[in-house]
């Protein structure tokens, strides 16, 4: 456990460096004092990934991307449109992730709504960002565990777990 809350510590740095709130140590505590979450097999894969990483997981819905995705770092004011509906204004730096169309998640702010999970999803990807500190062992065991739990519980196949 003092492992994972090191890992999870390392994030809330990060994302308060760009003054965010992190969602991890909330999900933590929340695990610890009541169990995982239950939402749907591919958000209940990614918060146990999570939790047993300790590590930030996404989890999207890899047919609603359009064509290539490419790691990036924002310019000051671009627009997402996040989960919810909500709109995501980023600042200079930020690291997002874009399709060739749009941002599709900015690391500190959320993923957006085009790419979330729905009962109609079916072609699962989850990603993982690697900061200073976090062992890229971490990553893929965090990756892994939300595959197998998807596979073995979701009824479908892992095409492969990489790493870039």
């Amino acid at each position: 456990m003092a492992e994972i809350t090191k890992r999870i510590d390392i994030y809330e740095n990060f994302f308060n460096d760009f003054g965010y709130e992190c969602p991890l140590p909330k999900h933590l505590k929340r695990t610890v004092n009541s169990g995982f979450p239950r939402y749907n097999i591919m958000v209940d894969a990614h918060f146990m990934s999570e939790m047993c990483a300790g590590i930030l997981v996404a989890v999207t819905d890899y047919d609603r991307f359009d064509g290539t995705l490419t790691l990036d770092l924002a310019e000051e004011g671009e627009t997402c449109r996040a989960m919810g509906h909500r709109d995501l204004t980023t600042k200079k730096g930020e690291i997002v992730l874009r399709d060739e169309k749009e941002i599709v998640c900015v690391l500190c702010q959320g993923a957006d709504e085009k790419t979330r999970v729905t009962e109609n999803t079916s072609n699962v990807l989850f990603y993982a960002y690697a900061l200073p500190g976090i062992n890229e062992r971490y990553l893929k065991e965090g990756l892994v565990i939300a595959a197998e739990i998807l596979s073995e519980f979701g009824k479908g196949a892992t095409e492969g777990v990489k790493m870039f």
